[in-house]
């Protein structure tokens, strides 16, 4: 495919629609519509939705803001996380990387190329590799975060003069669940990239170059690429739906959320840890759980089955607690008290939703931002597939563990699922105007 079929043009086409496969749906959909009112609705479809793949493309966020990018911003479609350990022992030399990678990640979040203009030398290596030139932003956003073992070795060594400012819940970590079968070489990390994006290509385009910047002072660790969000972060998104079929995240917390409600659950607050204090208030932690999802044995289940293991509808949304389920419905609060037909809860008490939900887990919430991910089959041709489920939350401690716990043990869904990998990460406040690199305050 040529560059021009890749690149947005004056007449409407966007990166990945050709123009004359435009003309090509456009013709179909005036076919089928010859004689009805069908054609207009297709070809309103057709329009509608190539304008709203526009709108996304075109889209870029500041790098620069009070908090970082990626958290709050309206979860795009595509994601690639990767987790990066550093393989200098040099304080200056992991200074100068992240000062490096600040500069890079406000070119592209910007849409411009790494480096700026190409180097007039053309017997030098190009300082962008160059796969997204003349692309627009795509709503690219990029979190960065702190492990760990950022601050300390396997054997508790401070290793970069940070051990003091180390978070107790990075220093406690994640505990233990049941029925989880984590690959240590997929978990964790020193640094995190979080990359997301409208446009797959921009989001690797952007773990690819902040990876060859990082050449010889940190390595790739683990990288999940995400597709399809499995959750809203604002109230002008519709909800997605995971790879069982269902609907997801309806009750996320949203952008619009009252300022007091995300200071409680998602924003770390000054006093919450005097260690941490004078460089994660106003930050969060990120907490990653790769799920396996047995998606063969769940095709198989019936369709009654499946609504009473999430206790939602399948086709709307709406909880089981709603006796007529529509459209209108999906947001409809959860009614543990309803019954159904025989007189039983119409809502099971180990449903997904009743695990999950925050009157059952002391009002706890987390900012649901997780992705489907597929890699493939495995040697007997099963889908490698599942939820790479990301959350954003104060403290995990009260805000998500609690909750990981319940729905390992009682939890219906819990039979087709398998934890696969895990991640904790500190999330430092966004870069401010006067600021040189991502957690300035942390190497002060």
């Amino acid at each position: 495919m040529s560059t021009d079929e890749h690149s947005s043009s004056a007449d409407g086409a966007v990166r990945g629609i050709p123009r004359r496969r435009l003309f090509a749906l456009g013709g179909a959909a005036g076919a089928l519509g010859i004689g009805g009112l069908g054609g207009g609705a297709i070809g309103y479809g057709v329009r509608g939705a190539q304008e709203k793949k526009q709108s996304a493309v075109h889209l870029s966020y500041p790098f620069r803001a009070e908090k970082q990018q990626g958290i709050l911003t309206p979860a795009q479609d595509n994601m690639f996380t990767a987790a990066f350990d550093v393989t200098t022992t040099d304080r200056q030399a992991l200074i100068g990387l992240l000062r490096d990678w600040t500069v890079a990640a406000e070119q592209m979040s910007a849409g411009d190329l790494v480096g700026g203009v190409p180097d007039a030398n053309a017997e030098l290596p190009p300082k962008d590799s160059g796969e997204v030139w003349g692309y627009p932003a795509s709503g690219l956003t990029i979190t960065f975060g702190f492990g760990a073992t950022l601050f300390v070795d396997s054997d508790g060594e401070d290793r970069f003069g940070l051990k003091d400012k180390m978070p107790a819940i990075l220093k406690e970590g994640v505990p233990k669940f049941a029925n989880e079968a984590l690959h240590a070489d997929a978990s964790d990390g020193d640094l995190l990239v979080q990359a997301c994006a409208n446009d797959p290509q921009v989001a690797v385009h952007a773990i690819r170059n902040l990876t060859r910047i990082a050449f010889g002072t940190a390595k790739l660790r683990w990288g999940q690429i995400g597709y399809g969000r499995t959750s809203s972060t604002s109230t002008q998104q519709e909800t997605p739906r995971n790879l069982f079929g269902f609907k997801d995240g309806t009750n996320n917390i949203k952008s619009e959320d009252p300022q007091k409600e995300l200071d409680k659950h998602l924003w770390v607050q000054s006093g919450d840890d005097p260690a941490s204090d004078s460089w994660l208030s106003g930050g969060t932690y990120f907490v990653a759980r790769k799920i396996h999802m047995y998606l063969e044995i769940w095709d198989r289940v019936s369709l009654a089955e499946q609504e009473d293991i999430i206790g939602r509808d399948k086709r709307f949304g709406a909880p089981q607690s709603v006796a007529d389920p529509d459209t209108d419905e999906e947001f409809t609060p959860l009614d543990f008290s309803a019954q159904n037909a025989e007189g039983a809860p119409a809502i099971d008490a180990r449903a997904h939703v009743a695990i999950v939900a925050p009157e059952h887990n002391k009002g706890a919430k987390m900012l649901r931002r997780g992705y489907n991910f597929t890699d493939g089959n495995d040697s007997l041709g099963r889908l490698d597939a599942g939820l790479f489920f990301i959350s954003f939350v104060r403290d995990p401690r009260t805000n998500f563990y609690p909750i990981l716990k319940t729905m390992a043990q009682k939890d219906l869904l819990t039979e087709y699922l398998q934890h696969r990998a895990s991640a904790l990460f500190a999330i430092p406040p966004g870069v401010g105007t006067g600021d040189t690199m991502i957690g300035q305050k942390l190497f002060s």
